[in-house]
């Protein structure tokens, strides 16, 4: 066992990949900022997901008393807004990083292009499949959920929290909600594993081995309703609706953005936006680790970390014949 990197990739970033300075003993105090600076600034999915949020509750989101009473008028609009959302970001991705080839495979994880073909396709093709699941089910769980916060909000059964009465809970449920999401998703996709929920539900979302822009919401409406469920940690803690606009936003469109199979956005050479990780790239590839994500140490603390390293997937090697029994 070595160190040394993987073969097989087309592109890696270096390893072994690290977790959240946040978790690393003895702490260091400028590490710590640099990771949140690189999380959040200057542009990040993170921050333009906040403008997003923002942009969509001026001017596309219906007024909060409107959603006193569920309507259609309102939550359709909430739902082109979304269908819009998704069709923008998943498709525009898809056409620079695929159709296009407009940075070819620099910065691309997997050498292998998406699949045109395949059986275990709902509609025979991978990019078919994944606007299928991802367009159908999925744009309108996310709107179901969204509805059913706003009215919730809009009867008081959700505490409104608002800029001027406590601004700086107001600010930093921003910054909590991605590390919820780290807590969240571990415990939820662990779970998915287990064998008969891999089987009959998260098996869909595998089907993508080498992934692109239309997989990371392609998945079973069991597994979408558990993973976008996460935004109802609001009634416990409180909201405005620019916080539930932000939520399910985040979730929804860093899922597309995290699965584009390319590490970021290519302009005039130079790495403008991250987004795939290939923490999470290897999951998809290898299936039994990397569970979490780098900001919680989730998969170190329970033995499923890869790092991108011979010597971590030979681990990884051995550990998928115990768990297959071989």
């Amino acid at each position: 066992m070595s160190d040394e990197p993987l073969k097989g990739w087309n592109h890696l970033p270096e390893v072994p990949l690290k977790t959240s300075p946040f978790f690393i003993w003895p702490l260091n105090v400028v590490d710590m900022a640099k990771w949140v600076w690189n999380s959040w600034f200057l542009i990040t999915e993170k921050l333009i997901i906040v403008g997003l949020a923002f942009a969509c509750y001026a001017w596309f989101q219906p007024p909060l008393e409107a959603s006193q009473t569920f309507a259609p008028g309102w939550i359709a609009q909430m739902y082109l807004r979304n269908l819009v959302l998704t069709l923008l970001v998943a498709g525009s991705l898809h056409l620079w990083f695929y159709t296009y080839s407009a940075q070819g495979k620099r910065l691309k994880f997997d050498p292998r292009p998406l699949m045109v073909n395949g059986r275990q396709f709902t509609l025979g093709g991978q990019v078919r499949d994944n606007m299928f699941w991802t367009l159908g089910s999925g744009v309108a769980i996310w709107t179901a959920f969204e509805a059913v916060m706003m009215w919730a909000l809009a009867n008081g059964h959700i505490r409104l929290i608002t800029f001027d009465a406590n601004p700086v809970w107001f600010i930093a449920l921003f910054f909590l909600v991605p590390i919820w999401e780290s807590f969240y998703f571990y415990i939820i996709h662990r779970a998915l594993h287990v064998p008969f929920l891999y089987k009959h539900v998260h098996s869909l979302h595998h089907r993508n081995i080498n992934v692109g822009p239309w997989s990371g919401m392609s998945m079973h409406p069991v597994e979408q309703f558990i993973f976008l469920g996460s935004v109802f940690v609001h009634l416990a803690v409180g909201a405005h609706p620019v916080h539930i606009l932000f939520h399910l936003q985040y979730y929804f469109l860093t899922a597309i953005t995290s699965h584009t199979g390319f590490q970021g956005l290519l302009l005039g050479d130079k790495n403008r936006l991250a987004l795939g990780t290939f923490h999470h790239q290897m999951h998809h590839r290898y299936f039994e680790c990397n569970y979490g994500s780098l900001e919680i140490p989730w998969d170190k603390w329970f033995g499923s970390f890869h790092d991108g390293t011979t010597a971590a997937n030979d681990k990884m090697q051995d550990r998928r014949k115990r768990i297959m029994g071989k």
